[in-house]
């Protein structure tokens, strides 16, 4: 198999593996349609660092379709790949003396942040940090051991191990705040994607490439550069006691939470419940060919009592969604989060499954290519 090319393989396992497609046929409502796509939050979040090499190839070993780099862009202009902008949570950078410098604050989404910026980064110095387990309660026994990638790096990585393991390995970058990282640099983080996926020769729709983002413009903008697949990710700051969205997000936090930042910054008022309605699919459906919503969009759930939760019946959103011919790919399946799941994580992912998503977004790999087994036997 290693004697193929990576774009001779990626021809043939798209013609064999049709449960992997990247077209907008939707789900015929039985379990005999294309499989979800697997798509690795981050990596194998769960077991190693985040946005990591190792990271992604491990969750390629556990069966994801797809692995997800987050980008933020460096000083001289590089895309590297971190779940912000900031640094802390993620790197080893606190504990280097000679970045100390570096330490700053600034306002992202309406959000005041002290910390260590990737924009005030050369990627030669991002090249000297080391990535750090950021969810608590996993395991830190890999931090300080694997380097931050490129989106370069990234990409290498997924035409690797499509040629080792015999199948489309797919990349789904998200643009992280780019009207943040655009107003600070001299370059347009946008501009910069298109060149990287031009150079690998993954810029067009056929690529096994997702691009997503919470902000609308640089789709658009992106929309018309390129036939690249995009996804609109949306978003709700709460979930109310009677399992109602909450999008009013308080003063000093982000404001992305509630809405695309750059509605924000051009007045609009629309929020991400826009998203939801007929109009706002339509709207969607103009320039990405896909939404991302978290999962309460979909099956949300009512606190009663002592704060037990009780899940509410799926909402038509995936409906409405595929009506308009937009794939849906909520975000994002942890076992920490037992709200869906009360410890029985696989009927978790088999509730939305039933409600018609084409994808899912897991820090844990491995259980959801199980219950996507076991859903489709």
């Amino acid at each position: 198999m290693k004697t193929l090319n990576f774009f001779a393989l990626l021809f043939l396992s798209t013609l064999a593996i049709s449960s992997c497609d990247l077209s907008n046929d939707h789900n015929d409502g039985s379990n005999q349609q294309k499989k979800p796509l697997i798509i690795a939050h981050r990596g194998a979040q769960s077991i190693l660092p985040e946005h990591t090499l190792e990271g992604y190839a491990k969750a390629v070993e556990l069966g994801a379709d797809f692995i997800e780099p987050d980008l933020v862009m460096t000083k001289d202009g590089h895309l590297v790949v971190r779940h912000e902008p900031f640094l802390s949570g993620t790197t080893n950078v606190s504990d280097l003396p000679e970045f100390e410098y570096l330490r700053t604050t600034k306002e992202l989404d309406g959000k005041t942040i002290t910390d260590w910026f990737a924009s005030d980064f050369t990627l030669s110095q991002i090249k000297t940090l080391k990535a750090r387990q950021a969810y608590d309660g996993r395991s830190k026994a890999f931090d300080d051991l694997y380097d931050i990638p490129t989106f370069e790096e990234v990409i290498a990585l997924a035409k690797e191990q499509t040629l080792e393991s015999g199948r489309v390995i797919g990349i789904y970058p998200e643009i992280k705040h780019p009207h943040f990282h655009n107003a600070l640099l001299n370059f347009k983080m946008e501009d910069e994607l298109l060149s990287v996926l031009e150079n690998t020769k993954f810029n067009d729709e056929h690529a096994p490439v997702f691009v997503q983002c919470f902000e609308v413009e640089p789709l658009q903008y992106i929309n018309e550069k390129s036939s690249v697949r995009l996804v609109q990710l949306i978003s709700t700051y709460d979930i109310n006691e009677d399992g109602s969205l909450n999008f009013n997000v308080p003063d000093g936090d982000f404001i992305s939470y509630g809405a695309p930042y750059d509605f924000h910054v051009n007045g609009d008022l629309r929020t991400y419940e826009f998203f939801t309605s007929e109009e706002g699919m339509n709207f969607v459906a103009e320039y990405a060919d896909g939404i991302g919503p978290w999962k309460p969009f979909i099956i949300s759930y009512k606190t009663e009592g002592f704060g037990e939760k009780t899940l509410l019946p799926p909402t038509n959103f995936v409906n409405l969604a595929h009506q308009n011919d937009l794939l849906v790919h909520p975000y994002t399946f942890r076992n920490e989060n037992t709200q869906w799941s009360d410890g029985d994580y696989e009927h978790e992912y088999h509730l939305f499954f039933d409600a018609g998503v084409d994808g899912i977004f897991t820090d844990y790999t491995d259980e959801a290519v199980k219950a996507v087994s076991n859903w489709q036997n």
